[in-house]
């Protein structure tokens, strides 16, 4: 060790890791052939990145500091795809979309996607082609803040997919603010009126990423939600009362955008409606879309949250519980497994900590979260942010590409693999 602290050559050191991740990480099971032929491509550490991802699944216990060693390629691997003259072939291939539907199941069953992004392209591509399948339909909102480069980026890699495409309108979208939900309305106006046939509208945001199939959304949708809408929340509890009893003004003060208090009170709401509480996420029928797009409690109700703070997490959770709303689940709490979220408040309760860092009392996970986040029966998990560490979201795109595939009733093409999966192929299950 203390040769290893005296050389100042980097190479060393990184020879140094690899070796001690190749013995710590890889322990053969008696399954694995000894004479089994060496990693073709390594990369940092080990057989990167399947078998530190294997490790930090397992939850072995040095794997997450190990990890702070490793970088993901995976970003500039993505923009070389965006940024380079070529036909949309190639970067459909290069960039590993799945092209076919996977079984007849999830041929007949179409899902809607609203996708609000501003930032983080590489991160964005990872999520798209995760939940990407040709039957499904995506409306991406562009933040009218995202930079000019990154709005050129996202428009090359849409063009090539005819059921993927930019909203009509766009927001600056404001954190807490009304052009949040504003922006998810654009989408599904143009969801609605678009030709694509779809059953349920999933929204997402940049920093979220699937941890079920594509396959066991529909799965989970038809044997607890058939026909019902998910939109987990609860009668406006009291300790937040001053959410919806304020107005609040949007504003922007040098590029940022938020939301501040203005101290007039708030009016009633419009038909007399019992205000909910919930998540800001949802999973909701077509008819239940064109309730909201049409209904006039609806659309007094977007009037009345244009100036409170936070209004998604209100909204639709609010027009689901009346009773005649299409999908309505009037007597619904939380029940929904929508988002894996660790919230600072529910630490030691609900899960055991963050390995990562909290951000506004959120998780952004780190490597060590990895094992909390398979184990959730959640459907998405939010908060993520490769620029800090890209780690956690290759692992799971990895896991979560080798599930989809495991499950696919049609033959694979090439393409749809990620490269060099063959380790972590055989550790996934165990």
């Amino acid at each position: 060790m203390s040769q290893l602290r005296a050389t100042k050559s980097g190479l060393v050191v990184s020879a140094v890791i690899c070796m001690f991740i190749f013995l710590y990480l890889r322990n053969p099971t008696p399954a694995e052939s000894e004479e089994e032929p060496a990693h073709p491509e390594v990369v940092q550490c080990g057989f990167y990145p399947d078998e530190l991802c294997s490790a930090l699944f397992e939850g072995k216990g040095a794997a997450p500091q190990i990890a702070k060693f490793c970088k993901s390629p995976h970003k500039s691997e993505i923009h070389a795809h965006l940024h380079t003259p070529g036909n949309c072939s190639r970067i459909s291939r290069g960039l590993h979309f799945i092209t076919r539907p996977l079984s007849a199941e999830e041929g007949d069953f179409s899902l809607a996607y609203i996708i609000t992004i501003h930032k983080e392209l590489a991160m964005f591509v990872q999520l798209l082609r995760a939940i990407y399948v040709p039957q499904n339909v995506y409306c991406i909102h562009v933040g009218e803040k995202a930079p000019k480069k990154y709005k050129t980026a996202v428009q090359t890699l849409v063009n090539c997919f005819e059921n993927v495409f930019i909203s009509s309108k766009r927001e600056k979208v404001a954190y807490a603010g009304f052009t949040r939900l504003q922006a998810d309305i654009n989408c599904m106006k143009d969801l609605v009126h678009s030709k694509f046939q779809w059953n349920y509208v999933i929204n997402l945001c940049g920093q979220d990423f699937p941890i079920k199939t594509n396959r066991e959304i529909i799965h989970y949708i038809r044997s607890k939600w058939s026909d019902k809408n998910i939109t987990p929340g609860v009668i406006h509890p009291l300790h937040i009362k001053s959410k919806t009893s304020q107005s609040h003004l949007e504003f922007v003060p040098k590029g940022n955008i938020y939301a501040p208090p203005n101290n007039r009170i708030k009016e009633n709401p419009p038909h007399n409606l019992t205000i909910y509480f919930g998540s800001a996420y949802y999973v909701l029928t077509r008819k239940f879309v064109e309730f909201i797009l049409t209904d006039i409690r609806a659309k007094d109700m977007l009037q009345w949250s244009k100036d409170i703070r936070s209004p998604e997490q209100h909204y639709w959770v609010t027009l689901n519980r009346l009773k005649d709303a299409p999908g309505a689940t009037p007597n619904a709490g939380w029940e929904g497994n929508i988002r894996a979220i660790k919230w600072k408040s529910e630490e030691g309760n609900v899960h055991d900590g963050c390995k990562g860092r909290y951000v506004q009392d959120i998780c952004v996970y780190g490597p060590g979260d990895l094992p909390w986040l398979i184990q959730s029966p959640s459907l998405f998990a939010n908060k993520f942010e490769p620029s800090t560490d890209s780690l956690v979201v290759t692992c799971l795109e990895r896991r979560h590409r080798l599930q989809v595939l495991r499950q696919a009733e049609v033959p694979i093409e090439p393409h749809w693999h990620f490269q060099q999966q063959s380790h972590f192929n055989m550790r996934l299950n165990r």
